[in-house]
């Protein structure tokens, strides 16, 4: 099977490579799709328009897709909406909320803004989210993820189980900030088993919800 990675990070946010050279190690790696969704608040949101040329000539030439997406991140919860917003505008075609990871001290109520916006797509490595957050996320189509990560995979096990419980969909991803983040499509299957996903349950993880994100891109299967 191929790998669909909806979550990646550029030198144009704290990432260490140029999107082509991300893109050429995703395909050396048998990756069908990755989204190269570098992080941004108000600050920096023009790092979105800077990549897109770039992913361009990326799909023009070569046999793999690039999406071109922006995380928030550690940005106020009011403004989350108005972010995710503008990153569209700017041609994020998937926009992630960082969510409140147990590894970093991301600012309380910003799961619950990034759920209740019909602009985000999925909710990055949510951390210990609340059955209502996920109610809500399932009410307004958005996926959570269980994170390859350091420190984010922390809560994985709760993520899935939780979200398995409410149907939220699922989304594993490894938030590639390095050469050595990227994995194959059976590591990430490890890791959603790891997390408590039966196989069909991480296959769908895996390849269905991907898609379905892709689809509302205008991708097709």
């Amino acid at each position: 099977m191929k790998r669909i990675d909806l979550h990646m990070h550029s030198l144009f946010s704290d990432g260490e490579l140029l999107p082509s050279e991300i893109a050429r190690r995703a395909q050396v790696l048998d990756h069908e799709t990755i989204a190269i969704t570098d992080h941004v608040d108000s600050s920096n949101l023009e790092a979105i328009s800077k990549i897109i040329e770039a992913i361009d000539d990326i799909n023009n030439n070569w046999d793999i897709n690039v999406v071109p997406g922006a995380e928030i991140t550690h940005a106020p919860a009011e403004v989350i909406d108005k972010l995710a917003k503008k990153s569209r505008k700017l041609g994020a075609e998937i926009i992630l909320v960082h969510g409140e990871t147990l590894a970093e001290p991301v600012v309380e109520g910003t799961n619950l803004a990034a759920v209740k916006s019909s602009n985000v797509d999925i909710l990055a490595h949510p951390g210990l989210i609340t059955l209502e957050e996920v109610e809500i996320a399932k009410n307004n189509n958005v996926s959570l993820e269980i994170s390859a990560r350091k420190g984010h995979c922390l809560a994985n096990g709760h993520v899935a189980s939780i979200a398995t419980d409410i149907g939220v969909d699922l989304i594993i991803n490894t938030d590639t900030h390095s050469p050595n983040d990227l994995i194959t499509f059976k590591q990430a299957q490890k890791i959603g088993l790891g997390a408590g996903l039966t196989k069909d349950k991480a296959m769908e993880a895996l390849v269905e919800n991907p898609k379905k994100i892709l689809e509302k891109c205008g991708f097709t299967y």
